[in-house]
């Protein structure tokens, strides 16, 4: 890997642990009151945009709403990371939900589906 490719790494998880302690107490947004947690941080080419992966617990409903909460606080979330990371540039951020246990899920429970044993 290039050295560019590592230092996308170390911001992107430099991301991760900044964007999880504004999530831990210092967003105020009650859409936000349900357990939060980012799985992942994606750092696109040039640094121009940050897909963060959010675990959202709760009912369809809830999470829907948590979403429309990060996607307002993205904006404070842009200029907290040009801050605290010293960022030359200000990159967008897309909070996305991390289905991928979901889909975990489902995938074992259609293998436990075909492995079953028929009865005669």
């Amino acid at each position: 890997m290039t050295v560019q490719g590592h230092r996308a790494e170390r911001i992107a998880e430099e991301i991760r642990n900044e964007v999880s302690l504004m999530l831990a107490g210092e967003l105020k947004d009650p859409r936000l009151a349900l357990p939060l947690i980012v799985t992942e941080v994606r750092v696109g080419p040039g640094m121009r945009t940050v897909r963060v992966f959010v675990q959202l617990e709760g009912d369809a409903a809830e999470r829907a709403e948590a979403l429309k909460g990060l996607k307002a606080a993205s904006k404070y979330v842009r200029h907290e990371l040009v801050e605290r990371l010293q960022l030359r540039r200000a990159p967008e951020i897309i909070f996305m939900p991390d289905v991928s246990e979901e889909y975990g899920h489902h995938i074992d429970e259609l293998l436990r589906k075909v492995n079953l044993p028929e009865k005669s």
